[in-house]
């Protein structure tokens, strides 16, 4: 079961100068994520809160446009619909602010041949519906187990995904200078859709313009 949080980073050189003082230690070097989600032609899965994702990615890489090569390793990925945390439901009705964190049920496989991965998702009626870049640096924290902080650097700013039980992203959160009121549960989509709206832009998919990113 996956329980995270993003949160929104404005300031990328004070962060990093937090996770330096808190002696964070990087576990992924920064690596750039091709992202593809696939859907049935009538949106079944998106329907039911349900997502199927293909992901490949490429250490130290400095822009998106290259292609994969045909056999490069490709991470298939299940998510369920979000579930509410225990302290939402003791609290349902009273405020959607309550609902902290984001928590579905995960799964996920290692494959290698994303080329012939997408062949058979395509042979069972699934499409590619939307795509979306970003880098990503992978860090842990001392003292607070099975706690991820990853650093995403997306076409709609950077954020800090702190993945874990609700009590190590509390703590997480807050070593790192952030309060509960800036928890953000929403998907990379969702907040891509979001950033067209204020923009008055017409949605595509959440990838790069220039052929390097960096926060």
């Amino acid at each position: 079961m996956e329980i995270e949080i993003k949160l929104r980073v404005l300031d990328v050189s004070a962060l990093r100068l937090s996770l330096k003082r808190l002696r964070a230690r990087e576990i992924s070097p920064r690596t750039y994520e091709s992202n593809t989600l696939y859907d049935t032609a009538a949106n079944d899965l998106t329907r039911r809160g349900q997502l199927l994702r293909i992901r490949i990615e490429t250490p130290g890489a400095k822009g998106g446009r290259s292609r994969p090569s045909r056999d490069a390793v490709a991470l298939l990925t299940y998510k369920g619909p979000p579930r509410r945390s225990r302290a939402s439901k003791k609290r349902a009705g009273k405020s959607k602010s309550s609902e902290r964190f984001k928590i579905r049920e995960e799964i996920e496989v290692t494959l290698t041949g994303w080329k012939q991965l997408t062949e058979i998702l395509l042979a069972l009626g699934l499409r590619p519906t939307f795509c979306y870049e970003k880098f990503r640096t992978t860090y842990v924290l001392p003292g607070i187990r099975n706690l991820k902080a990853e650093l995403d650097e997306t076409p709609v700013g950077c954020f800090i995904e702190l993945e874990g039980s609700a009590a190590g992203i509390d703590r997480a959160a807050k070593l790192l200078g952030f309060s509960r009121g800036d928890y953000i549960t929403q998907t990379y989509g969702a907040l891509y859709l979001d950033d067209c709206r204020r923009r008055g832009a017409k949605p595509a998919h959440m990838v790069f313009h220039t052929t390097k990113k960096s926060c």
